[in-house]
This record gives C-alpha cells, sequence and structure tokens, in this order.
C-alpha cells in the first residue's frame, strides 16, 4: 500500500495540474497581469510555489544549507520572465525529480533533521516535511483561486475530495 504521504503528494500534482489546465483555457495576459492581492500577479504565486516545493526537495534530500541556498537562487533567476507553458514545464521537472526521490526512499517515517537558517534545527520524519509541501501548496493554490475570481473568471476546485473521487473515477 502506497504510503498516506506519496498519496498527499501525488495530490499536490494533481491540483497543481488542475490549476495549470486552467490558466490555459483563460486569456494569455491574466498570467502575469498586476493586481492588488497577496501576491502581485497569478505568476508571482506559481513562482512562489515552485520556489519553496525546490528548497524542500533539497531538504528532505538532506543536502546541506550552502547547496540548498544555492539551488534558491539558482532557481529564481531560471524562472525569471517565464511564461506559463514554462512553467508547467518547470513544475512537471520538479515533480520528476521528487519521485525520482521518493522511489529511492525506503521509509516515508524515517527520521530528518532539518537546519533552518532563522528557526533552527527541527528533528521531524521526512512525511511531515512531505505533508508541509503540500500544505504551503494547498494554502497558495487558495491565493490563485481568488486571484482568478477577482479577475472575474471562475476558480477550478481542487479540494482533496474532487481528487479522491477522480481517482476512484480512474480505477
Amino acid at each position: 500500500m502506497k504510503h498516506e504521504a506519496l498519496q498527499l503528494y501525488d495530490y499536490h500534482v494533481w491540483a497543481n495540474n488542475k490549476f495549470f489546465g486552467r490558466l490555459k483555457e483563460l486569456p494569455q495576459e491574466i498570467y502575469d497581469q498586476k493586481m492588488q492581492s497577496v501576491f502581485p500577479s497569478i505568476a508571482d504565486v506559481l513562482a512562489h510555489i515552485f520556489v519553496t516545493d525546490t528548497i524542500y526537495l533539497s531538504v528532505i534530500r538532506g543536502d546541506n544549507m550552502d547547496d540548498t541556498q544555492a539551488a534558491i537562487t539558482e532557481t529564481q533567476q531560471k524562472i525569471k520572465g517565464t511564461g506559463l507553458g514554462e512553467m508547467e514545464a518547470l513544475f512537471h521537472d520538479l515533480e520528476e525529480q521528487y519521485q525520482t526521490f521518493f522511489n529511492t526512499v525506503g521509509d516515508m517515517e524515517q527520521p530528518i533533521t532539518v537546519e533552518h537558517p532563522h528557526f533552527g534545527k527541527l528533528d521531524t520524519r521526512l512525511c511531515e516535511m512531505v505533508q508541509h509541501v503540500v500544505n504551503h501548496g494547498t494554502y497558495h493554490r487558495g491565493n490563485l483561486t481568488a486571484m482568478i475570481r477577482q479577475q472575474g473568471s471562475p476558480s477550478v476546485p481542487t479540494d482533496y475530495i474532487m481528487y479522491l473521487y477522480e481517482k476512484q473515477a480512474t480505477n
């Protein structure tokens, strides 16, 4: 049976893909249109989710803080000015990196230690860090929903229950 954290990560990917599908249906200018919201644009929200997912992949792999900091800088440079299609491809590549990592993990319950430059040391489990990635994405997909609606278009439902219904229908 698949570990719950892996199913939650699958949900995270599914929900991100739902947003990419919805954004491709909307006028192209909606992607980077500036607005008064939590983030300046939908592009900025997606960039934030992507950078954060990249950071946490580095963290759960056990990379040292210098390598993680370098990955942050490199990722921020890589995504500057990316369009919707490019961002979707980057998310897909990152998902593959996560899947490759998950395929090498023997135990999702394994303890890991996270060293944060401001918050210090945290002893936790790998599955809890995956839960954090998913929770972070869910929170910011809420921002995306509000921003799409603010621009006069309906968003897309990405509640976990919708994922479960869709998954059941395809099995």
